[in-house]
């Protein structure tokens, strides 16, 4: 159970992610600013810990990498930023987190579940509840939207 604890952490994470950038793209009156400074923490620390890390176990050598999980990998980061500067932007164009974020994390994790469905079929037939949750992540989406805070 001890990922359950670093589950906590993205959570606190990401969730507290949409309005420090926000917060900071409006402080720095642009969002390129606010872009470059989010490339900086991800240099910071999804390069130089993972760098540090694996050379302390004697993992960094060329002969731990494949070119087909190396591919993947990268594109998954790729996505990644691709969502921040997503992100940066709706808040450029108008968007608050209070909107902006509960779109974000109410639709990823539908996406994330379609996606890996695909990529790793299910043994079974789907639950019909399942499509009642992605029913009630779009009407939570809806009273999210409507009932958010005026700033």
């Amino acid at each position: 159970m001890h990922w359950v604890v670093f589950v906590i952490g993205a959570v606190l994470s990401w969730g507290i992610y949409g309005a420090m950038l926000h917060q900071g793209q409006v402080q720095l009156k642009n969002p390129l600013r606010a872009l470059l400074c989010v490339g900086v923490a991800y240099f910071l620390i999804g390069v130089i810990v993972p760098v540090a890390a694996l050379a302390t176990q004697n993992q960094l050598s060329a002969e731990g990498f494949n070119l087909s999980g190396t591919m993947t990998a990268t594109i998954a980061g790729a996505l990644g930023a691709l969502g921040a500067v997503c992100i940066i932007w709706a808040f450029k164009s108008g968007g608050y987190p209070a909107y902006v974020m509960p779109l974000v994390f109410g639709g990823a994790p539908v996406i994330n579940v379609l996606v890996t469905m695909l990529l790793h079929p299910p043994k079974s037939s789907i639950n019909p509840l399942l499509f009642v949750g992605f029913l009630l992540v779009i009407i939570g989406a809806t009273l999210v939207l409507y009932f958010r805070p005026q700033s």
